[in-house]
């Protein structure tokens, strides 16, 4: 294994234990990641539950055929290969079912907006797939894939989310603040009337924070206190 592949992998070990024990996977969820250099993706097998191995990143081309890797793909292996297609600038995508995200998806009150200031990373718009079925082949792939269109994240209604990552440090940060974000907005939104940031300013704070990479380094860093064996 090339040695930046090797330090790729590594990453993708390390970040699934985080989410793990941070309770974002906890048995249903998958996480994946480009491999440099190639037309090919790493995608945690089926079923993985908190003890992974390299043996548990397996190796797909752009046509969803297994290269490598042991175990079983998982059943909603579309929603990688149909962003990765549609979405050349995404190189980490991470699905899971985020309690207070997915939470917005299904009240009619309140759509889910930027409330904190990590929440603004959001601040383009969080699209709603409006299927709550297992994305389980081509069509709903792509149909997801058409609703996420040139966002960040986009949640699946009454189902989870989908975030998604120039690299995999960013598809990690992204799925922390978006759950953060709506445990914050749901909390609001118990106390009375929720204050969402400003249209023009959360999108002047989205920008500051993506030119300054803070939140990525920052979330990465825990990732690597916290993701090792």
């Amino acid at each position: 294994m090339p040695s930046t592949e090797a330090a790729l992998m590594e990453k993708c070990l390390k970040a699934w234990r985080f989410l793990y024990r941070r309770g974002f996977i906890e048995g249903f969820g998958h996480l994946s990641v480009r491999i440099p250099g190639t037309d090919n993706y790493m995608l945690t097998r089926h079923s993985l539950g908190p003890i992974i191995t390299p043996d548990d990143m397996l190796v797909y081309d752009m046509s969803g055929a297994m290269l490598a890797g042991k175990g079983v793909t998982p059943g909603e292996a579309p929603i990688h290969h149909e962003i990765y297609r549609a979405r050349p600038d995404v190189h980490s995508v991470i699905h899971y079912h985020g309690m207070h995200a997915t939470a917005f998806t299904t009240s009619g009150a309140h759509q889910l907006k930027p409330i904190h200031l990590m929440g603004t990373l959001f601040a383009d718009g969080l699209p709603i797939y409006d299927d709550p079925r297992l994305i389980n082949n081509a069509q709903r792939g792509q149909a997801m894939a058409k609703a996420l269109g040139p966002h960040r994240a986009a949640l699946l209604y009454a189902h989870g989310g989908v975030v998604t990552g120039g690299d995999i440090e960013e598809s990690v940060t992204g799925a922390f603040f978006l759950e953060e974000n709506a445990h914050r907005a749901y909390l609001s939104c118990t106390l009375g009337q929720p204050q969402w940031i400003n249209a023009a300013l959360a999108e002047s704070a989205r920008q500051e924070l993506i030119k300054s990479r803070g939140p990525f380094k920052r979330v990465w860093a825990m990732v690597e206190i916290e993701g090792v064996e």
